[in-house]
């Protein structure tokens, strides 16, 4: 048995928990004044690499998604979802079967992937919400494609993100949430109508609120306010100071609540390696700041 000691980090009063093989037989108030903090693991919805290790490069390989693992493990991020984005249908495939490939060779990485996340490619085409996704390979929304998929994840599929501009995304929604797929609002540039359709429909998440999106908008009828407004949706953010102004970050969480409200990393491949300037497969060539911020050279967003 193993026995570690640290506070609570919502007392602050000492806590001992008690582990045999892996699991947590025990947990007790103890006596600690050291610095140490024991909280539960970490949870990310959206993960796209790390330390180098890319999901998104076309060649994902399964020892790939275990090292991500155990270094995501590392930082304290026991739970996450693999986040692949816009792409081929047979890259998508490829990805999708290295990962569950992952899962079923590593017990680190059965227990700690949650689900599949799916961002793209059923997103808006335009430059702006688009973001780094590939223009070539946005597509609207396709039950049959999703059914592909699903059928190489092994159910493992458990997100995916889109925009609700297409015709067709209410019918795909409602369809997608009976096969139990969290569907999220993401890289849009829907009308507010469609974005409340969506909801109806079943959505219930906005992938990065805030991010993905045109730099100019109409002041009042567009999607972020839709978005804020309609309480059937919970909305993740990435706080991380650079992606939303600290003002923007308190109104929003303001506006959805403690309780619908998602932090999330957005993790890329340059996260956690020293400054630099690095070539990626999306995106192309980025500039990573001492301060954590990522942009193309000489211009950090």
């Amino acid at each position: 048995m193993t026995r570690v000691v640290g506070r609570d980090p919502a007392t602050g009063e000492g806590l001992a928990i008690e582990l045999a093989e892996g699991l947590i037989t025990a947990v007790s108030a103890a006596n600690y004044d050291g610095d140490n903090y024991l909280s539960a693991g970490l949870i990310d919805l959206q993960v796209n690499g790390y330390f180098g290790l890319d999901l998104n490069d076309h060649t994902l390989t399964p020892e790939r998604v275990i090292a991500l693992t155990r270094k995501l493990l590392e930082m304290g991020v026991t739970t996450y979802q693999p986040t692949l984005i816009t792409a081929s249908e047979n890259s998508i495939v490829s990805a999708i079967r290295a990962i569950v490939a992952a899962r079923k060779a590593d017990r680190h990485s059965s227990l700690a992937i949650g689900g599949i996340h799916i961002e793209g490619p059923f997103i808006s085409p335009n430059d702006g919400p688009r973001g780094a996704h590939p223009a070539s390979e946005v597509r609207p929304p396709d039950l049959v494609e999703l059914g592909r998929w699903q059928s190489a994840a092994e159910g493992l599929i458990t997100m995916v993100t889109l925009s609700p501009h297409y015709e067709n995304a209410p019918d795909f929604i409602a369809a997608a949430v009976t096969q139990s797929i969290n569907i999220a609002i993401g890289h849009t540039d829907a009308s507010p109508a469609q974005i409340h359709a969506a909801a109806a429909a079943g959505a219930t998440l906005s992938t990065h609120l805030g991010n993905g999106a045109a730099a100019n908008l109409p002041r009042h009828p567009n999607f972020i306010w839709a978005q804020l407004a309609d309480d059937r949706l919970c909305a993740s953010f990435i706080a991380d100071g650079h992606h939303l102004a600290a003002d923007t970050l308190v109104a929003m969480l303001r506006a959805k609540g403690v309780a619908r409200s998602v932090l999330v990393s957005d993790l890329a491949a340059p996260g956690g390696l020293p400054p630099g300037i690095y070539d990626q497969p999306i995106g192309g060539r980025v500039q990573l700041w001492p301060d954590g911020r990522l942009g193309t050279p000489g211009t950090p967003i």
